[in-house]
């Protein structure tokens, strides 16, 4: 009798009869041997078939086998120091479930736009199969980090009547006989249950109609949100600093292997976690100007400027309290300087630009419905957010984590697409 398992649980049984359930990867034959590379979604491994031990039947229907064949194999588990994953299997039995047709992703280079065209393949390739398990792991380790913080999970919706921020890059639909948009941010309605519940975070898709194609953007891309009653401008930069720093930890401790398939040089994130440095925008633009950029007070930080002040160290930069002028109108200027914001954009290194931006908002009903003339924002459908200004009102801070440029850093990858299953592109809607 063979125990079914999975190619990550074969070292609990050296010396045992198992059954494992995959695909073939890649294979190689020595005349009376077939020598098969099993993958099933947690490992790779290779599968010894010796003509004689198994017979002529089985021996045929391993040199049957193409690229991504699905199989089950039956064999012993033997231990093997020369194996990638120390265990190779000896075949006693294998049945064919489905003969692949001819593979499109054949282990060859193949241009960005093939690739991309055939996403739905491309995956299963154990560069993208890394790249997924390490997402997967970052958002366990986010969710666990708050929800053990006594954040409580809300999901806001996706399709809302107004934007927190700018109109002209919102996707537009119709809600009926309204006019309705894809959510830019789930910011809003986050500040809304965190009167009620304290402390709140939501996990889920973002919509941005910006025409750039940049290594570092998406159309459709996922946010964490945390918004927190009773939290000022340092409490927010705090639990930002202790987020990012979990989940690289854990990343480290549980994505070895996979950062090791990733070539990913893992000496540069064991120096994360920990106080990250501070830069305010004044100090930035100095820095900046004596650097020769172009820039002066008052403009935004592109991604050139981001990249060379974050290359000056080797954790996360924090650069706080940029112009009120550039910022949201939600922004709470800072008391004692009013034409700044309390504020700050979280810079990853190694050019990988912000993963985290957040502020403290404003809690004064009047300074908020000044802001609301300001920006000419319609009453009919701000009214609500205006309301939580009325009624029990309080100091709150709240940040969002850019989940695809989280994992592009921490991976070291080049570009955003590859973190995400199916990215959506400037001109990329397929598969």
């Amino acid at each position: 009798m063979s125990t079914t398992t999975t190619i990550s649980r074969v070292g609990d049984y050296v010396g045992q009869t198992v059954m494992l359930q995959g695909w073939l990867y890649n294979k190689r034959s020595s005349g009376k041997i077939q020598f098969l590379q099993v993958r099933d979604g947690t490992g790779l491994i290779q599968c010894v078939a010796v003509k004689a031990e198994v017979g002529e039947d089985i021996f045929e229907t391993c040199a049957s086998l193409t690229q991504e064949s699905s199989l089950r194999v039956t064999g012993t588990v033997r231990a093997d120091d020369r194996a990638p994953n120390g265990y190779e299997i000896t075949v006693q039995n294998v049945e064919a479930v489905q003969i692949a047709e001819e593979y499109p992703i054949t282990l060859k280079e193949h241009g960005v736009d093939f690739l991309l065209d055939h996403r739905h393949l491309w995956i299963r390739v154990p560069r993208q199969r890394a790249l997924l398990r390490v997402r997967a792991e970052v958002e366990r380790a986010v969710m666990a980090f708050l929800d053990g913080d006594g954040f409580t999970r809300i999901d806001p919706p996706i399709l809302t009547p107004s934007s927190c921020e700018d109109t002209t890059e919102l996707f537009q639909t119709k809600y009926f006989d309204q006019e309705a948009f894809l959510t830019q941010s789930g910011q809003m309605y986050m500040e809304a249950v965190a009167m009620s519940l304290g402390k709140v975070y939501s996990a889920g898709p973002a919509f941005r109609a910006e025409k750039s194609k940049t290594r570092r953007h998406l159309i459709e891309f996922w946010m964490i949100e945390p918004e927190m009653a009773y939290y000022e401008h340092e409490d927010n930069l705090r639990v930002q600093e202790q987020l990012v720093s979990h989940v690289v930890n854990h990343v480290l401790n549980e994505c070895e292997e996979e950062l090791h398939t990733l070539g990913r040089d893992i000496d540069k994130l064991k120096k994360v976690p920990g106080t990250f440095p501070r830069m305010s925008y004044d100090e930035g633009i100095k820095w900046l100007q004596k650097h020769d950029f172009d820039i002066k007070w008052g403009d935004d930080f592109g991604a050139p400027h981001e990249t060379a002040l974050s290359a000056q160290f080797d954790q996360p930069l924090f650069i706080e309290r940029y112009p009120t002028a550039i910022k949201a109108f939600y922004m709470q200027p800072d008391p004692n300087r009013p034409e700044v914001a309390l504020c700050a954009d979280m810079l990853a290194p190694e050019g990988y630009g912000e993963i985290v931006g957040g502020s403290q908002r404003i809690h004064d009903y009047n300074l908020m419905k000044e802001r609301f003339e300001q920006h000419n924002l319609p009453q009919d459908t701000y009214a609500w957010y205006l309301d939580l200004r009325k009624f029990g009102s309080v100091p709150h801070s709240g940040f969002g984590l850019g989940l695809e440029r989280t994992i592009a850093w921490i991976t070291g990858i080049e570009h955003i697409r590859e973190a995400i299953a199916f990215p959506r592109m400037l001109y990329r809607l397929y598969p």
